[in-house]
């Protein structure tokens, strides 16, 4: 476990942001040249099978060294950093045996992260936090996953005395961008069931997340010369709000949480003759789901027949949906997960992610994947941090979940099919 902190700092300094604007995979070559380290840094710890696809994605084999035939699980973490904020010449640093005050990040730009703004900062004191310089962000969403990964795969790998099953690890590339699972081939990467580890604070275990949908709608205008436009002029910027407005103000995601969906307007750009906006719709509930698309839908059919037909051009798309339907039939994963949280002294923290992960595409793939916690907090932005026991203890977990697999009847008798 000492060698944590070296390997994750080792990883931060190679800036992996995905492009969004990019239709290649892996969007960012800089994500291949890591992917290629990652091949190495697997062959030198003893995995086999380690191989990189042309599209980025890493895979490798942990064999089993039991006489006995157990499920094949999987580990996944994603190599890209978010796209939002630089991840260019990170520089991090340990803030030792934490006091519970303020934390300097950067005294000549005056950015200072505070209890006060991130009151969870008090559950770490004593502890030790991996902090930026306040100009970039971190990196531990996905870094720090892979790296709790590969030391889990290096301590099993050092300790034989420790039974486990077959064990799969899988790094993709641009989940940042919604692409992450997009490639991934299933069938050839062999697990019967895996885990994610790309969550948050310490103990967090996930199996619910959002249903998922974009809306892009297009409003089509007439601009006349304003001193003559009187009966003629359509401003399309005017009817883009009054849609707007027709969507219930407590359902923005500023005023939502847990199961609570919301519709946000997170793009608009337009002039008089043309308004371009665009929205995700999400809703734990799939019923709520639907509901949600059927209104923006039928707001735009009336306003097009308010304003004229073809005013509004409205395009829903689905993004994903809650990995929950695919998990509930398997939930022995999820029980595993939460018994060895309890099993290495760690809280489990079940609670739906306001988000997506890859799970979520991978869980519709056929391939089960709850969410398990890497310890990060502040994700995407230069308040990012992670205590480095929380660290310590994902890659804990990780091994504790191969332990039980290969001691959990439940699932040896599927295997066998008794």
């Amino acid at each position: 476990m000492k060698k944590i902190t070296e390997r994750f700092f080792k990883y931060i300094k190679i800036d992996t942001k995905s492009d969004e604007s990019r239709l290649t995979c892996p969007s960012t070559e800089s994500q291949m040249s890591f992917a290629k380290l990652m091949v190495e840094e697997l062959k030198e710890i003893g995995m086999e099978e380690v191989s990189l696809d042309e599209n980025g994605y890493v895979t490798a084999t942990l064999p089993s060294n039991m006489g006995k035939e157990i499920p094949v699980i999987g580990f996944i973490a994603h190599m890209d950093t978010a796209p939002s904020f630089s991840g260019n010449n990170i520089k991090p640093r340990i803030v030792e045996n934490y006091d519970g005050g303020e934390i300097v990040l950067n005294s000549q730009e005056d950015i200072i992260m505070s209890p006060f703004d991130f009151p969870e900062l008090k559950n770490y004191l004593g502890q030790d936090i991996i902090v930026t310089d306040g100009t970039t962000l971190l990196g531990a969403d996905d870094k720090a996953g892979i790296t709790e990964i590969i030391t889990a795969m290096e301590y099993l790998i050092k300790n034989p005395n420790i039974k486990h099953g077959e064990i799969k690890v899988g790094f993709t590339p641009d989940e940042e961008i919604g692409k992450g699972a997009d490639l991934f081939d299933v069938k050839k990467f062999g697990a019967d069931y895996a885990y994610t580890i790309d969550g948050g604070e310490i103990g967090e275990l996930e199996y619910e997340n959002f249903n998922a949908a974009s809306a892009r709608v297009k409003i089509r205008g007439r601009n006349i010369h304003p001193g003559a436009s009187k009966n003629k002029m359509i401003n399309s910027i005017l009817l883009g709000m009054e849609l707007n407005s027709m969507l219930p103000v407590s359902e923005r995601p500023e005023y939502t949480e847990n199961y609570e969906g919301f519709f946000l307007l997170y793009d608009m750009k337009g002039d008089v003759e043309i308004t371009d906006m665009n929205y995700i719709i999400r809703d734990h509930h799939m019923e709520k789901f639907t509901q949600k698309k059927n209104l923006i839908q039928n707001s735009v059919d009336f306003l097009n027949k308010k304003y004229g037909s073809g005013i509004f051009e409205l395009e829903i798309k689905d993004s994903y949906f809650n990995m929950r339907e695919k998990v509930l039939p398997v939930m022995e994963i999820v029980d595993i997960a939460k018994k060895s949280m309890e099993d290495i002294g760690v809280n489990p923290i079940v609670k739906p992610t306001r988000g997506g992960t890859d799970g979520a595409r991978l869980s519709y793939m056929g391939l089960p994947c709850p969410n398990i916690f890497t310890g990060g907090h502040n994700f995407h932005g230069k308040f990012e941090y992670i205590p480095v026991q929380s660290m310590e203890k994902s890659a804990e977990l990780i091994v504790r979940i191969c332990q039980n697999y290969a001691e959990n009847e439940v699932f040896i008798n599927k295997k066998n099919n008794i």
